[in-house]
């Protein structure tokens, strides 16, 4: 009675939720096919809060017993068919395979499956949830779904029909469905496999991590050898190709032991869903009443996050361009496991690699996917032989990709070997997300040609860029000198920092750091980079005037334009970054004249000095003490940007240009 009932409501929730109609649209397609399969498969999308309410057992049964709720819901489907004569070639129950696809589980602690926990439930053959950064996966496959055997005594009743029907099982391998010790259950006599009716169907394995392990190891520093503990997920059919490396998913599956050549814990999975970017909670009060000070002006605002960013690694006051240009790097990560378009790399030159080491170290724990790539591992993805036998070659994502969206820090290149320095040469820039990487070797000459950030230690007192590989520097949107000589390195400030840190660990040297903490930052970067940016139609046009101008004057007639396509993408990259960190949703002429001088800044030091000559302080003209140097600052600004029109009108296309753009 209690089964009865169960498939009653079955095919009330059947006919609620329209599956019934789904059922018999699938069925009418295998009718017109004309064709006999051994097995008829039927996906049926359940909601199991909505057949909870309808019936608790058969609710319970989906949940707990997934295998034996499906039996209810095939018993459903065959009477369906044959009372509504819905395909003409099915003969027996067993052959009607039917997948229950969940929407959902209960957000309960039970129904969740945390690898950071042991023991691992694989026992129980029940479903279970759990979230996860893809990192490895094999090409698809085929396996089999279903198969019909036959007795091979011919005298048997059971040598013909379709009483003998093989069907996969989450955890099952291929041999549990398809092999040729089958014994007949009338006779005793062998199975054989009718292979004309053998279904198959699509197999991709793919391996996890969770989420939490990937957070725990960020900013890691060891270089001792290690690996993340991963989860092996099995998709099937309609679920293959639907999860991409890097990305971050939730998955409903039944955990099951596979015994192979190595036994190991797996998970056949049921539903997959991308997980949602997180929703960001706003800003702190303090930087809302800071935003509201500097509303009167286009730059402070910036000007400020940069001058007090990582306090507690470097003095406020210091390094403010490479700050400034890490906070841009940072708002333009994305949350959304996409590939970066926007992404802002940089070359960093510096004498002094721990401070910065520390600044990069620092950056990469303020976006959720910050990524210090161990020398251990691969930067870059690696194929390999698949370990489950299948024959399918593994894809194992490498640093580079675990970055999706976020930041890779590289670390020091001296320790890479010859092989793993060539393999950055080949490197698409649409395949490798913002990357961090520095260099402690003063006489290094591997050559790079994909855009990543950065640092190359060069000798004391030098500000020579021509020894660095021109290709190397070509390969850089930014090129930012954080050498003695420059005015990015004021010696003084930074060593009696680290003098009273050397005293006092722990203690906070300045008032920004007790009023602007880490989280704040973290809500701050959060909250920027989810802004939708528009430009003004006066920003474009000063964007592609000071490129187009820029071309102009750094063309000669025998090597042509210095300034390369990609130019004008960093452009628009920085000037977005620099709205986003004014927390505006629109760029403004004042955001392109901030990109324009960084990017100056950062072609004359590859190319040397144009008509347009900027400082390599014009950013940052004066240290920020107070109010009345902000205003020095504004004006200096204002001044840059009648010279920057001047300089667009003089060299630029002309007002004809942008008449036929408009």
């Amino acid at each position: 009675m209690s089964n009865l009932k169960m498939k009653e409501a079955a095919l009330i929730y059947l006919d609620r939720s329209g599956g019934l109609q789904k059922f018999i649209d699938d069925c009418k397609y295998y009718n017109d096919s004309k064709q006999s399969y051994a097995v008829y498969r039927f996906n049926i999308l359940i909601n199991p809060s909505d057949v909870v309410e309808l019936d608790a057992e058969l609710g319970n049964h989906i949940l707990h017993q997934p295998l034996k709720a499906a039996e209810v819901f095939q018993s459903v489907c065959f009477i369906a068919v044959k009372t509504l004569s819905l395909i003409g070639q099915l003969q027996t129950e067993t052959q009607i395979n039917i997948v229950l696809k969940l929407t959902h589980l209960p957000p309960l602690p039970s129904y969740g499956l945390d690898l950071c926990e042991f023991p691992l439930d694989y026992t129980s053959q029940r479903f279970y949830m759990m979230q996860g950064i893809v990192i490895a996966m094999t090409t698809v496959t085929k396996y089999t779904q279903g198969a019909r055997f036959l007795c091979s005594d011919e005298a048997c009743p059971l040598s013909k029909g379709f009483q003998y029907i093989r069907v996969h099982v989450p955890g099952a391998t291929e041999s549990a469905t398809v092999r040729n010790d089958f014994l007949c259950n009338l006779c005793a006599s062998s199975l054989q496999e009718d292979r004309k009716f053998r279904v198959l169907g699509d197999k991709q394995i793919v391996e996890i991590i969770t989420t939490k392990a990937l957070h725990a190891f960020q900013g890691y520093s060891n270089n001792q050898p290690f690996r993340f503990q991963s989860l092996t997920i099995f998709l099937r059919d309609e679920s293959v190709n639907k999860m991409n490396i890097g990305s971050e998913y939730k998955i409903i599956g039944i955990p099951t032991c596979l015994k192979t050549s190595q036994t190991a814990v797996c998970m056949e999975a049921n539903s997959i869903t991308l997980c949602n970017p997180r929703v960001p909670s706003g800003i702190s009060d303090n930087f809302k009443c800071l935003l509201s000070l500097t509303s009167c002006s286009c730059w402070k605002f910036t000007a400020i996050l940069a001058n007090i960013f990582a306090s507690h690694i470097v003095p406020p006051g210091t390094y403010n361009l490479l700050k400034l240009c890490l906070l841009m790097s940072l708002v333009q990560t994305s949350d959304h496991n996409k590939e970066l378009e926007d992404c802002l790399d940089i070359l960093i030159i510096t004498s002094d690699t721990l401070l910065i080491h520390r600044l990069l170290n620092f950056s990469i724990n303020l976006v959720p996917r910050g990524i210090r790539h161990p020398v251990s591992t691969e930067i870059f993805p690696t194929l390999s032989r698949n370990k489950y036998g299948t024959g399918a070659v593994s894809i194992q994502a490498g640093s580079a990709l675990l970055a999706k969206g976020g930041i890779c820090f590289i670390g020091d290149l001296a320790s890479h070997k010859k092989d793993k320095l060539e393999q950055l040469q080949s490197v698409t820039s649409l395949y490798l997300p913002t990357t961090y990487a520095e260099n402690d070797d003063t006489g290094g000459k591997e050559e790079i040609g994909h855009p990543i950030l950065f640092v190359l230690s060069v000798l004391p007192h030098s500000s020579d860029c021509s020894l660095i590989p021109a290709n190397l520097v070509e390969a850089f949107g930014l090129l930012i000198n954080c050498n003695e000589s420059s005015p990015c390195y004021p010696l003084l400030p930074t060593v009696q920092h680290t003098l009273k840190k050397a005293i006092d660990p722990e203690g906070l040297l300045y008032v920004a750091s007790k009023q602007f903490t880490t989280e704040d930052f973290e809500k701050l970067l959060a909250f920027a980079k989810n802004l939708n940016i528009e430009f003004s139609l006066e920003a474009e046009r000063m964007i592609h005037g000071y490129y187009l101008a820029s071309r102009r004057v750094r063309t000669d007639s025998i090597c042509g334009s210095k300034l390369s396509a990609s130019a004008l993408k960093y452009l628009v990259s920085l000037s977005e970054a620099h709205a986003r960190l004014n927390l505006r949703n629109k760029v403004l002429k004042e955001d392109v004249l901030i990109a324009a001088l960084v990017f100056e800044t950062s072609l004359t030091l590859k190319y040397g000095a144009t008509v347009f000559c900027v400082a390599p302080n014009a950013v940052f003209p004066f240290e920020l003490y107070n109010e009345e140097y902000l205003e020095q600052r504004d004006l200096y600004l204002t001044q840059c940007q009648q010279q920057f029109q001047q300089f667009i009108a003089t060299y630029g296309p002309g007002p004809a240009i942008f008449s036929s753009d408009e």
